[in-house]
């Protein structure tokens, strides 16, 4: 019996200011720019399913993720891309076979959104 697990508990993204960071990933994900920052320097973002953290410790110009790692789902991607536009968010990508975006964070890391 393997001890490792076939699951991805949690994403890590670096971040360079942890309040704003926050504030900003829960304005887009439509959650309260509340909860407790961990360590000075981690933010758990309450997520269904896979987990993500802000990490302010791990943030440098190399760790900066250059391409997307995973997506945020959604079920409707003209409206996820009009809401990322009507948010002033840096889209790298217009929208892919009628499925997929790519944009990028404040601190330039370049993320996902996919219609599932």
């Amino acid at each position: 019996m393997n001890p490792i697990l076939n699951q991805i508990g949690t994403v890590f993204i670096p971040v360079s200011n942890i309040e704003a960071a926050r504030n900003w990933y829960c304005d887009i994900l439509g959650l309260p720019e509340e909860g407790e920052i961990l360590f000075g320097h981690l933010f758990i973002i309450p997520m269904n399913g896979t987990g993500m953290v802000l990490d302010s410790k791990i943030n440098s110009k190399e760790n900066s993720i250059k391409t997307p790692l995973f997506h945020l789902n959604t079920n409707n991607i003209e409206q996820a891309y009009e809401f990322m536009r009507s948010k002033n968010v840096e889209l790298t990508t217009e929208i892919m076979h009628n499925h997929w975006f790519n944009f990028k964070d404040p601190d330039g890391n370049h993320l996902m959104v996919c219609k599932c």
